[in-house]
């Protein structure tokens, strides 16, 4: 076991940490694991998700209180609050962390419409308690997670780290460009080595119910018509939850330093002059919803019946991934295709919820 590369990792009941702390447990990493369960969508499938990991519901259930896997002697996992201020502390005081993986926070486009606080409490200042914690506690490197929704009104494509992001179209996008600035702050003033991720719609096994191919699937299996936003027009470039977790494994070992050649009048978004990047993640690959349909569709060996809508406040018609800056350091390209993907997810999806048959 790699005990002398701890890392915490927050989100672990949730879908990217999920699958995060699994790779890196798997390749004998001593793993902390944090999580506040809440009900944004089904707190079983967390604790399912936790009890993949070894980690069994009675015991994740207590506030607090480290819970030790049985399936990996390397995982313990924490119940808390992000924006619990103290007990964020006290764990950075007492774990003493080589590595952070930030992953945790309130997602959700849409929803960020109806409960704005949320994203305040979770994004903005559970980043903070976790900045804190680096500063006063010194890490290698924090990588965390941004989100392609920073890209906002913008609509040259493919979208590139080095674009301006200014003008954010949701509340939750907002939050993640004030992520972004929040960690090139604490870069600037504390020397902390930060790395943030633009994720582009990330989907697969152990998935949120909340996101549209978990939906579509329900929906078609249940026999009702799926709600299609902007009248199936919309493309988006679908990330496998695979390729997201083999990147930021790459990506964490590749500590940023500061940028020589950094230039204040032509200032680059994606480096800095002190130890700070951003890239995206992203399949480069945008497909339209009509084709993501179709492999649902393709999958289940059912057609489904569509109710097509309008373009929903806070939703942009496109997203593209530039990975170039990716590839050019880690040598990896995301490229599992949405037809590969979604098999997986729907293999998954008749095991947790029982066998969906043929159509």
């Amino acid at each position: 076991m790699n005990t002398s590369n701890k890392i915490l990792i927050t989100g672990t009941a949730g879908f990217i940490g999920f699958h995060m702390a699994n790779r890196m447990l798997s390749e004998g990493y001593s793993v902390v694991g944090v999580d506040n369960i809440n009900e944004y969508y089904d707190p079983q499938l967390k604790y399912d998700r936790l009890k993949e990991a070894g980690i069994e519901r009675a015991a994740a259930e207590k506030w607090h209180n480290p819970v030790q896997s049985t399936r990996y002697e390397g995982y313990r996992f924490y119940r808390c609050n992000l924006e619990d201020r103290q007990q964020i502390s006290e764990l950075f005081k007492r774990e003493q962390f080589e590595y952070v993986i930030h992953l945790a926070a309130q997602p959700g486009v849409r929803y960020s419409l109806e409960n704005p606080y949320a994203y305040i409490d979770s994004n903005i200042a559970g980043t903070l308690n976790i900045l804190e914690g680096c500063r006063h506690h010194p890490v290698k490197h924090l990588v965390y997670a941004s989100s392609s929704s920073v890209y906002g009104a913008n609509t040259r494509m493919p979208f590139s780290v080095r674009d301006n992001v200014d003008h954010p179209v949701s509340l939750y996008a907002a939050t993640k460009k004030s992520n972004e600035l929040m960690a090139h702050t604490y870069s600037n003033l504390y020397d902390i080595p930060t790395t943030g991720l633009r994720f582009f719609t990330v989907y697969g096994p152990w998935g949120r119910p909340d996101m549209a191919y978990f939906k579509f699937t329900k929906a078609i299996l249940e026999g009702r018509p799926i709600d299609v936003y902007n009248h199936g027009e919309m493309k988006r470039d679908f990330t496998y939850i695979d390729d997201i977790v083999e990147s930021i494994k790459r990506l964490l070992p590749n500590v940023p330093e500061p940028s020589s050649d950094w230039n204040g009048e032509e200032p680059d978004p994606a480096r800095s002059f002190c130890p700070y990047r951003i890239y995206n993640i992203g399949n480069n690959s945008p497909v339209q919803l009509e084709a993501f349909i179709e492999a649902i569709e393709a999958g289940l060996g059912i057609e489904a019946r569509r109710n097509y809508m309008e373009l929903q406040p806070g939703d942009v018609p496109a997203t593209w991934a530039d990975v170039q800056e990716l590839i050019d350091l880690t040598g990896f390209r995301p490229q599992t295709t949405v037809q590969t993907g979604i098999g997986e997810f729907l293999e998954w999806y008749k095991r947790y919820y029982g066998d969906i048959g043929d159509g």
